[in-house]
């Protein structure tokens, strides 16, 4: 059977930069990681890796939580996470949550159970975060870092934007084509996220001295069904809006469907604007305005910070906040 001196001498590397290899070490180079990744698989030495694996209580498995596995949001932000953790000697498994916190939790026993090392939640929830332990990070939780959705409450390892600042910017990109009469269409109430969006969306409303009017804010779930669903809502009332700034693309495109359905001539009579910049986004008609996230940034800074999180053997209460950029298509145009 295979030994680790096979695999450096296959490799052409030292026993003990193989050895931290196989413990994830970021010291180690992404070339000489896949070398000896290879070897190990030339020479058969996978059932000893997992076995040293196994006496060291590490998996070298990463659990990503997805809320919504078909929302194609999500995509970008794995690819990120699963690049870095090829290149560290990690793998991913995924779980699809679809928003259920008993899923959620069950998901995140496989962590207790030595089944991974640590969770990235792409979602809003930290799920075992209960009770009195809302209130504050409790160093006993497994390793987890969230990506993109954050905590209202405790102060999580995160990797995200500034949704307020960018739902700002939004909303004056359409204050100055000289819209007054703006809509909002947010997601679900209880997110975080979506709270500082409409916080972005009302800063720049009042800044302008225009009042938020109940009826013009509406919430959803963040599919495409929800924004043709509270468009059609909007396009009910007495006054439809000269322009609608949606929190993600999803329901803006559902928005821009509903739109057409009921006659209106985009973008002339309505402007729409989204917040995610999906790869639909470019090809919706018209094609969508939109708050572009770094979304695979936000997946590699996310992975990083779990293998931090790894090595140090500490949960670090520190939020890294990249910069997200607007980006200018056909849905907008100056008011009718």
């Amino acid at each position: 059977m295979a030994n680790i001196k096979d695999v450096a001498r296959l490799a052409g590397v030292s026993v003990a930069t193989v050895s931290r290899t196989l413990d994830g070490s970021p010291k180690v180079t992404a070339a000489t990681r896949a070398r000896v990744l290879e070897a190990v698989a030339a020479c058969g030495y996978v059932t000893n890796a997992l076995a040293r694996n196994f006496r060291q209580r590490r998996t070298h498995t990463v659990l990503v939580l997805v809320p919504d596995i078909a929302n194609p949001f999500f995509s970008r932000i794995i690819r990120g996470i699963e690049r870095v953790a090829l290149e560290h000697g990690y793998r991913i498994l995924l779980g699809d949550t679809q928003y259920n916190a008993e899923r959620e939790r069950a998901y995140a026993a496989l962590v207790t159970q030595r089944q991974a090392d640590g969770i990235i939640c792409l979602g809003m929830n930290i799920p075992f975060a209960t009770g009195r332990s809302r209130s504050r990070l409790d160093p006993d939780w497994p390793p987890f870092v969230m990506a993109c959705e954050y905590d209202g409450e405790i102060p999580a390892p995160t990797v995200c934007i500034d949704n307020v600042r960018a739902a700002t910017e939004a909303t004056r990109h359409l204050l100055d084509l000289g819209h007054r009469d703006i809509a909002f269409i947010s997601g679900p109430r209880a997110s975080p996220l979506c709270r500082d969006r409409l916080a972005g969306f009302t800063e720049a409303m009042t800044a302008a001295g225009l009042r938020v009017r109940r009826e013009r804010v509406r919430y959803g779930d963040f599919s495409l069904a929800a924004g043709h669903q509270q468009m059609r809502a909007l396009l009910g009332g007495a006054r439809t809006p000269s322009a609608v700034f949606c929190a993600n693309d999803e329901m803006a495109i559902g928005a821009l469907r509903a739109a057409r359905q009921a006659g209106l001539s985009l973008p002339r009579e309505l402007s729409i604007v989204g917040f995610d910049d999906i790869a639909f986004a470019e090809f919706a008609t018209p094609a969508l305005t939109t708050i572009r996230q770094p979304r695979e940034q936000i997946g590699v800074r996310s992975m990083h910070l779990m293998l931090e999180i790894l090595r140090d053997g500490q949960q670090p209460g520190r939020r890294i906040v990249l910069t997200h950029e607007l980006v200018v298509r056909e849905s907008s145009v100056a008011a009718p």
